[in-house]
């Protein structure tokens, strides 16, 4: 009997720690000044709430490792901050679990999730807007000759500003830079990117400065390249070189003529064994005090009762602050595209 008990309760603690492994999820991001942001305000606070452990990891975005993950079975990620240029595309090829947005708590001030959000954070089903943010690009005061940049026709303009610019290696931006660059009106440049016509020639505007690019495939390496001199001009988030201005002091200016500004989504990944934990972070991190937090890299809230919690003084440097200067990046054309603008991307580099 007692051998039995003993075996009774050695049984019970096994059991007793199955859940415990159970409560450790993955949650994958951008890093850098962003991911600390982030582990700050949503990731510890949540942890120290519920007990659970969140292992936090790096990537560089895409869904080439979320679609290799799925395809294969290995699902190595659980929770993923995907670009919602990118979002369209995974949900639409069945990577991504769907999102009861019905479950999301109202905002601190009692206004239900569903008026509280902006419609595109709530506009996939795959995933909860978490962030407004944008792609611009910055110089240095300290590098740059020829005066001060001030629109995206500047950025192609080597002549007057000499020296190397530095692209995200994808041609998400740089194909709608290039279309604006070259004077296609912001509210055509989808259109025109849809002909084949209007490809080519944006290929041909980005050939004019091919010789003085400089290629980089982290957004952590934008600073970076502006700082030791890599390049000139960088095209870059515009939380990176807000950090790099207001915690390093260097001396980076912001260009947001032709920003192309979109949100990041916290989405699941499909066939994750860790899904009702996935979901009850997502509505954790996207709670109104949580958001807020992001502003501390400038990057805007996505529900109105975070602005609450926002400094009246950081507001003018949200992305939301510019929005008639920029274009809102569109994830249906890059859903519809991606893959074939992607490829003759690949072949063009190779030229």
């Amino acid at each position: 009997m007692k051998a039995l008990k003993r075996f009774g309760a050695a049984l019970a603690l096994c059991t007793a720690a199955v859940p415990a492994m159970a409560d450790q999820f993955t949650a994958v991001s951008f890093g850098g000044a962003y991911g600390a942001a982030q582990q700050k305000h949503m990731l510890d606070p949540y942890m120290e709430k519920t007990g659970h452990k969140i292992l936090f990891e790096n990537y560089s975005g895409g869904i080439a490792e979320i679609k290799a993950q799925v395809e294969s079975g290995n699902i190595l990620w659980d929770v993923v901050d995907i670009e919602v240029i990118d979002l369209e595309r995974a949900c639409s090829e069945g990577l991504l679990e769907v999102f009861p947005h019905d479950t999301l708590p109202p905002g601190d001030d009692g206004v239900a999730a569903s008026e509280d959000f902006s419609p595109q954070a709530l506009s996939n089903e795959c995933g909860v807007g978490n962030i407004v943010w944008t792609v611009l690009y910055a110089y240095s005061s300290d590098t740059i000759k020829g005066g001060q940049p001030s629109t995206i026709n500047d950025f192609f303009n080597t002549e007057q500003f000499p020296g190397k610019r530095a692209l995200r290696k994808r041609p998400q931006v740089n194909m709608e830079w290039a279309l604006i660059a070259d004077g296609v009106p912001k509210d055509q440049v989808y259109d025109r990117l849809a002909t084949a016509e209007g490809q080519q020639q944006a290929f041909a505007k980005l050939d004019s400065i091919k010789d003085d690019l400089v290629w980089f495939d982290s957004w952590s390496q934008a600073p970076q390249l502006l700082n030791d001199g890599g390049a000139v001009m960088v095209q870059s988030a515009n939380g990176r070189i807000f950090d790099a201005i207001q915690s390093d002091k260097k001396p980076f200016e912001m260009v947001w003529d032709g920003h192309i500004y979109d949100l990041d989504v916290w989405a699941i990944v499909k066939g994750t064994k860790h899904k009702a934990l996935a979901e009850d972070f997502i509505r954790f991190a996207t709670s109104s005090k949580p958001e807020s937090g992001m502003q501390e890299v400038a990057y805007g809230p996505t529900r109105q009762s975070s602005y609450a919690y926002v400094d009246p003084a950081i507001i003018p440097k949200l992305p939301s602050a510019h929005l008639e200067e920029g274009l809102q990046a569109s994830g249906e054309f890059w859903a519809d595209y991606g893959e074939s603008l992607g490829e003759k991307f690949n072949e063009w580099l190779l030229k």
